[in-house]
């Protein structure tokens, strides 16, 4: 079965998985997703991720999920943006805050994917991807 939207797939995978307390969920990859995925990592929402050859011959990111002293998730909610019918789009200067500045934006920018604040540091808009909080 096909995946309109593969990388609100990911995003679910990766929600259902911390709520459920996995240690690691796999997600197939792409070159957004990897990107999504290192701006999980340095912004502390997950432990680490490893791009993994499997026996058939896909490629897959392993995810490892963070969670703190009580075992409740690192991440409380991602939600994806723009859809594949419904993109969303926003200059640096109406860029939106998540959880007054406690959350993440990921936003793809011309000069690539990143956070919400380094595009508006460095002065350029674009597709809003998801908010992580």
């Amino acid at each position: 079965m096909s995946v309109s939207d593969p990388i609100a797939d990911m995003l679910t995978k990766v929600r259902n998985a911390a709520s459920a307390r996995h240690e690691k969920v796999d997600v197939s990859t792409s070159k957004l997703k990897l990107e999504i995925v290192k701006i999980l990592k340095t912004e502390g929402y997950i432990k680490n991720f490893k791009k993994i050859t499997q026996e058939n011959g896909h490629n897959v990111i392993r995810v490892f999920l963070k969670y703190d002293d009580n075992n409740d998730p690192v991440i409380h909610g991602i939600k994806k943006i723009s859809t594949p019918g419904r993109r969303v789009y926003s200059g640096y200067k109406d860029l939106p805050r998540v959880y007054n500045g406690y959350g993440t934006i990921i936003v793809s920018t011309s000069l690539g994917v990143t956070t919400g604040k380094k595009a508006a540091e460095k002065l350029v808009g674009g597709e809003l991807i998801c908010t992580v909080w």
